[in-house]
């Protein structure tokens, strides 16, 4: 990606009230235009070697080939094809006639959908309300203008759904009207198949001999888009344009980069959070073989401070370290452990202080306090802190000039890099240039900038050198950005088979908070959706809610997680709706079904997921002779609607999971094996921090260092995974995280049912 045209700079107040929409008659007046196309300018998209742009994301080359401009990171998500497949079917050419190129840092390619969509605590049940429908058109607008560049949250297709094939659509019809003037036809006569136009007498043209005039011609006034009875790619299970690349090993990924000089650094950080660096000894280092520089650090965007070497080959930088004797003054935090972490988050729970009311309908608590003959279930439960463990280490190769930073970065977002990348050097951002490769995993890590940082303020001391900063698994494992820990005590009131009233009273850490302090040292708003997203805005009809949460200030840093909050409030929610329908006698599918009489999506998603994993139906034993039980959850993420049943059967007192049936209804689909690809991954994502996941603290440091101590689910203990579409006309919603919320709480069920005691913690066991 390029820096050329950033958005100027502006000071921080300007920029979080730009963001919140505020500002008074200035944001009214704003408010009331009609929202900024999305569909760019050709001048957005750089030309080389003859292409040609349309607008702002389609280029097309001298062969007659199509180039999409690509602001979405591949990190396994398949996004690159999906994007592709929405441009080649609206174009009419073939898939492999379609490639990418990243997208310039430009406004133009911000994420509506993340920024708007999904940035306010609101009910999908009110989505269609007055005051719900304004406020979205104004986030949605202000996300357009802020123009954060972020491959995150689910929200790629969502978000490309529309520009891309508006922007193939308009390329489309200017090559066609340009080719009708060209044979003095009327553009209705002009058909477009694989790739080449053809006249009504049979001529053929291929794009490159048009594209010219095409531009010059402008985008016409008004483009229809395919409907769906036409679509011959969208909806289709074709082969990823990534994979051939990635199996024959050719494939770049970030940590492959190799300019032309470049050296290596290893790091070596304070371990106590809050940390600093005192003292060090380099002589020694400076004196081994390949040692070039040996570079003192700040922390970054929130990152640890230390110290690097810097040499000719990693393996020299890494041995050297060992010289460094680095001196730390462990600050405030030496003494903080695990146990003192939960005390607080139970302290914030037991105290009189209120938290911020998410949700509050009916007589809210109050309902609690009525119903003789009412049945009260109460339930305390926990998540712990998690890493992200990506399979790709933290790495980021960066060369600093006077007149140039260059970046070979894997970051999910590429402005927010290049805001911290010119803040360390120095420089403005249009000075910032990053190329990004593909990435080896991210789930959120990439999403923080540290590592960024980190690599400029190295790169800076090297004398102009390109350098590539490798973390070790220990420091990607001790110095990452936490899925959050939290604690919730929930309640329900049950009244004659129905469950009438509930409660949760959450107390974490704010993910929120913490990012807008280390990047723009902005106070804490107050108000988080990301740490109670999926229980303030569950589905179920229950007449009276209360959903609490006390936000805890706390030193572990934090940040997003594969499906955030989601990703521990399924748990909680799902969890305790099937101890209540246990303590009350209820089969769980029937009391969800008597709770969603309104909700027709999750109605269908639920007697789908019922009748493919025979509920009800009796359950053979396990191989060993172990009896199996199923495990019920349904959970709302990203706009998707998803069901599973797990098959579980215990071993020496250990779940052992044979069989997950999942049921997705997450819109119109662009490619089905994606989407399996997607709930398969999020499933076998979500099994591993159910049954093994938990970071913890001692002596204020991370204790676990490695996947002997934080173990992934492995092959053979994989289990069978079904995954069933349920077919829409809605646009598209999310899929990468939504499979990982349900597994958990199903899990957990089935766990219950065979031991007779619920699950409230994880991991389990």
């Amino acid at each position: 990606m390029s820096g050329r045209g950033a958005v100027p700079r502006h000071g921080r107040r300007r920029f979080l009230l730009g963001a919140l929409g505020l500002g008074g008659a200035l944001v009214v007046g704003w408010g009331v235009m009609p929202p900024r196309s999305r569909l760019g300018d050709p001048a957005d998209l750089p030309e080389v070697a003859g292409q040609v742009a349309l607008n702002g994301w389609i280029k097309i080359t001298p062969e007659g080939r199509v180039v999409l401009a690509m602001p979405r990171v591949e990190m396994g998500q398949g996004i690159h094809t999906a994007l592709s497949m929405l441009a080649a079917e609206e174009l009419d050419v073939p898939l492999a006639h379609v490639s990418i190129e990243s997208s310039p840092i430009e406004r133009l390619y911000g994420n509506v959908v993340a920024m708007g969509d999904s940035s306010l605590p609101l009910h999908p049940d009110d989505a269609d309300k007055t005051w719900a429908r304004a406020l979205h058109w104004i986030m949605a607008k202000g996300a357009r203008e802020i123009g954060l560049i972020i491959t995150g949250g689910s929200s790629s297709v969502a978000d490309g759904w529309q520009p891309v094939r508006e922007a193939a659509a308009t390329a489309r019809a200017a090559l066609v009207e340009a080719a009708a003037h060209e044979w003095g036809v009327s553009p209705t006569q002009v058909t477009v198949r694989d790739g080449l136009l053809i006249s009504p007498d049979g001529k053929q043209m291929p794009f490159s001999a048009i594209a010219r005039k095409a531009r010059a011609i402008g985008p016409p006034s008004r483009v229809v888009l395919k409907p769906a009875s036409q679509y011959r790619l969208i909806g289709q299970p074709v082969p990823r344009n990534d994979i051939p690349a990635k199996t024959d090993g050719s494939a770049q990924f970030a940590i492959d980069v190799r300019p032309e000089g470049m050296l290596y650094a290893a790091v070596v950080m304070c371990p106590v959070f809050g940390g600093r660096l005192k003292s060090f000894q380099s002589k020694s280092a400076l004196g081994r073989p390949g040692v070039r520089y040996v570079v003192p650090f700040d922390g970054a965007a929130g990152g640890a401070p230390g110290v690097a070497v810097v040499a000719d080959h990693y393996w020299q930088a890494r041995q050297a370290l060992a010289t460094l004797e680095p001196v730390w003054d462990e600050g405030p935090h030496a003494k903080l452990a695990s146990a003192g972490v939960r005390q607080q988050l139970a302290g914030a729970l037991d105290s009189d202080k209120s938290g911020f009311t998410y949700r509050s309908t009916g007589h809210g608590l109050k309902a609690f306090a009525s119903g003789a003959g009412a049945r009260i279930v109460e339930a305390e439960c926990s998540a712990p802190y998690l890493a992200h463990a990506a399979m790709e280490p933290i790495n980021c190769t960066a060369q600093v000039s006077k007149e140039r930073v260059q970046l070979w970065a894997p970051t999910q977002t590429a402005t927010l890099a290049q805001l911290v990348a010119a803040r360390v050097a120095g420089v403005s951002r249009d000075q910032v240039h990053i190329d990004i490769p593909l990435i080896g995993g991210g789930f959120g890590r990439r999403l923080e900038s540290d590592f960024i940082g980190q690599a400029v303020a190295i790169a800076s001391k090297t004398e102009g050198h390109p350098v590539q900063v490798i973390w070790s698994r220990e420091d990607d494992m001790r110095h990452d950005f936490y899925r959050p820990q939290a604690v919730a005590r929930l309640k329900a009131r049950v009244e004659k088979g129905k469950v009438t009233a509930i409660a949760s009273r959450s107390a974490g850490q704010s993910i929120l908070a913490g990012e807008l302090e280390r990047l723009f040292g902005a106070p804490s708003l107050g108000i988080d959706r990301y740490t109670v997203e999926g229980l303030f805005d569950f589905p179920y009809e229950i007449e009276h809610q209360h959903i609490e949460h006390m936000a805890v200030d706390l030193p572990i840093p934090i940040g997003f997680w594969r499906s955030v909050g989601h990703s521990y409030t399924g748990f909680f929610l799902e969890g305790f709706l099937n101890d209540v329908a246990a303590a009350a006698g209820l089969d769980p599918l029937a009391m969800r079904r008597d709770l969603l009489k309104a909700h027709p999506r999750e109605l269908k998603v639920l007697d789908t997921v019922a009748q493919m994993a025979d509920w009800g139906q009796p359950l053979t034993s396990a191989p060993d002779g172990a009896p199996r039980a199923r495990g019920l959850a349904l959970h709302n993420a990203f706009g998707a609607v998803v069901a599973q049943v797990a098959e579980v059967s215990l071993k020496d007192g250990k779940p052992r999971v044979h069989r997950v049936v999942c049921v997705v209804d997450c819109g119109a689909v662009v490619n089905p094996g994606i989407v399996a690809q997607q709930i398969e991954s999020g499933i076998i994502f979500g099994l591993t921090t159910a049954l093994y996941s938990e970071i913890k603290i001692k002596d204020g440091q991370i204790v676990q260092a490695n996947f002997p101590d934080y173990p992934m689910i492995r092959m053979a203990e994989t289990p069978l995974i079904e995954t069933h579409i349920v077919p829409s006309t809605a646009p598209p919603t999310g899929v990468g995280e939504v499979a990982v919320p349900p597994i958990a709480p199903a899990v957990a069920h089935a766990v219950a049912q065979l031991t007779g005691k619920p699950v409230r913690q994880l991991p389990i066991g």
